[in-house]
């Protein structure tokens, strides 16, 4: 197993033994925002946990009480101000790379566990997990309008295409707060639990992920998040390519297995469990 201990400054990793990589941000004396260099971090620690044979799951949260206050205003703003512009896209170009072109079609099944404080430039990464379980009491904003910018980077379009135009354009316009439990209810986030039992909960969700074969969970998350950009006769012809691929790539032939449990053992349901790997 590889090791993690000390390798970044920003960012933190923990491996247990169910298979689950928990990757923190690693800034609580600052609530967590996202610096120039934690971005940087963040995406060689993604890189690493996608190859790393012992990990199935990775779960993505904060350290201390705060998921992510998004974007570190000081760092990421005002020490590149005034740079030249090719140092402000590398800039963008980073923040950008792990928050949406890595994590959003990542290898692995991803879980977002929001224990604290979901501001700003923290939506995009938010919104590219796969799953996101949230505490009740977790408090989730746009405050950008409060200090002179519309949201940047891809937050708008996160949050539109996970909330719907009028609650999103709500948030955007006004930076009012909300909270876990208002998120769930309206889709930003899978499910609002009691402080006290959110990483239990993202465990028992974890656990469900764990038992699936990771080639077709891969496939049909990639699937699903490609469809939404297609038309219907491009949607048709690609998820059934994905199909066609997952069974080609699958070594445990998970297709045939679950064929055989149902039609000729009849030892599973599989409208109510996983076939037996």
């Amino acid at each position: 197993m590889a090791s993690y201990e000390n390798r970044w400054q920003t960012v933190r990793v923990d491996l247990d033994d169910q298979g689950i990589g928990w990757l923190y941000f690693n800034r609580p004396e600052k609530r967590n925002a996202m610096s120039p260099t934690l971005n940087r971090e963040m995406l060689e620690a993604l890189n690493d946990l996608e190859l790393d044979e012992q990990v199935k799951v990775v779960v993505l949260t904060g350290e201390g009480t705060a998921w992510s206050a998004g974007m570190d205003l000081k760092e990421y703003f005002r020490e590149t101000d005034g740079k030249s512009d090719v140092v402000q896209e590398r800039v963008r170009r980073d923040a950008s790379n792990w928050q949406w072109r890595v994590l959003r079609f990542y290898g692995k099944p991803t879980i977002a566990m929001v224990n604290g404080w979901c501001f700003g430039g923290a939506f995009s990464p938010l919104v590219a997990c796969d799953l996101a379980v949230a505490a009740e009491d977790a408090v989730f904003g746009l405050s950008e309008i409060n200090w002179g910018i519309p949201p940047g980077n891809l937050v708008s379009k996160a949050l539109a295409d996970t909330v719907g135009h009028r609650k999103a354009l709500e948030y955007v316009m006004t930076g009012d707060t909300f909270t876990g439990r208002q998120a769930a209810e309206m889709g930003l986030v899978n499910y609002a639990v009691p402080a006290a039992e959110l990483k239990a909960r993202t465990v028992e969700l974890a656990a469900k992920l764990l038992d699936k074969n990771p080639v077709i969970l891969r496939a049909a998350k990639h699937g699903f998040k490609r469809c939404r950009e297609l038309t219907w006769e491009q949607n048709e012809d690609y998820l059934y390519a994905k199909v066609d691929q997952s069974i080609g790539r699958d070594k445990e032939k998970g297709r045939e297995k679950g064929m055989s449990q149902f039609l000729d053992e009849k030892s599973i349901k599989p409208g109510l469990q996983a076939y037996r790997r």
